[in-house]
């Protein structure tokens, strides 16, 4: 009678068991990390990196290989956008706080190729299991398409979609700004009220696609036509304001509005056409006129509805302080 097999087995002996465990946990952590979508950065507690994965490597520029040992600022450099100059190390304050931290909202990771990428982290401590602290590891993420389309959605919502000028809220923001400065400074500044003549005519006879050409023509001279520390802002239609921040006298005033307005009368070469259009001009100066934007705006606004109201062959320019004289002339 044959004998029968007894099944083989396999002791494992008290350190045996823990050590293989520990291996295939760190197998599966090591999966894991070379998995996911985010970079992930690790560093002893002398700031040399010890650990890339693939994310990490394709961000920095850095092979793991390569990286391994250097010193964190030479694999990711960080600046801050608006400065340039270096962001503070998050992984050193990560350590040194004992706590987890993050960069700062306008951080850029450059690349060893020099590509820029804004970027959002967070660094955290890693601990033996004695609770003592033994490097950090930071985990980030590319948010240059996420910061692209916020600062898009910040620019249509302060912008004319038509002609890219500062709309009414942000023109609002910057006389604010300006008056402050002025009063400051003990300066003057102005704002003047500009719509153009007859403009529905345009509209009525060549069309709304022509009428807006026009006024993105305008828009355009009236930019060429001002220093940089002025704004030129549409409120809408064929209405346009500009605010002249540091103005020595109203004399001074009055001849901007002149170039100005001789500016747009030259004429617009508008498929095919070659169209003339004139500018009526209401003017209101700081402080003379007012010390807020809403009184500035009305006195600018009313100087305007003067000026038209006169019927001169030429724009003519009514300050907000002549206009009770104009009234009564009326």
């Amino acid at each position: 009678m044959p004998r029968r097999r007894l099944p083989v087995q396999v002791n494992f002996n008290s350190a045996g068991a823990p050590a293989e465990a520990s291996r295939v946990a760190g197998e599966r952590a090591q999966v894991m990390l070379d998995s996911i979508g985010d970079a992930v950065l690790s560093t002893d507690l002398a700031g040399n990196v010890t650990y890339m994965n693939p994310v990490a490597e394709r961000m920095t520029g850095w092979s793991a290989w390569e990286a391994t040992g250097r010193p964190l600022p030479e694999v990711m450099r960080l600046i801050d956008a608006d400065s340039r100059e270096p962001a503070r190390d998050p992984l050193a304050l990560a350590v040194q706080r004992d706590t987890s931290v993050g960069v700062g909202e306008n951080c850029l990771l450059i690349g060893r190729d020099g590509r820029e990428s804004a970027i959002e982290d967070t660094a955290t401590p890693i601990h033996d299991r004695h609770g003592n602290v033994t490097g950090a590891v930071i985990v980030f993420h590319d948010v240059g398409a996420a910061r692209a389309l916020s600062l898009r959605m910040s620019h249509l919502a302060q912008h004319d979609v038509l002609t890219g000028l500062p709309n009414r809220m942000l023109l609002t923001d910057r006389l604010d700004r300006a008056m402050a400065a002025a009063c400051r400074h003990g300066i003057h500044l102005a704002v003047l009220f500009m719509d153009l003549d007859h403009f529905k005519r345009i509209n009525d006879r060549l069309g709304h696609a022509v009428g807006d050409q026009v006024l993105q023509s305008v828009a355009s001279r009236l930019v060429a036509g001002v220093r940089k520390s002025d704004t030129v802002s549409r409120l809408g239609g064929d209405e346009f304001v500009v605010l002249l921040s540091e103005v020595a006298c109203t004399e001074d005033v009055a001849c901007a509005a002149d170039a100005l307005c001789a500016r747009i009368a030259v004429p617009h070469r508008i498929e095919g056409w070659d169209l003339r259009v004139t500018a009526s001009v209401g003017i209101a100066v700081y402080p003379g006129d007012g010390t807020d934007a809403e009184t500035l705006m009305k006195k600018a606004d009313f100087s305007l509805l003067s000026a038209k109201a006169c019927r001169r062959a030429r724009p003519i320019l009514v300050s907000a302080a002549m206009t009770r004289d104009v009234s009564t002339r009326r």
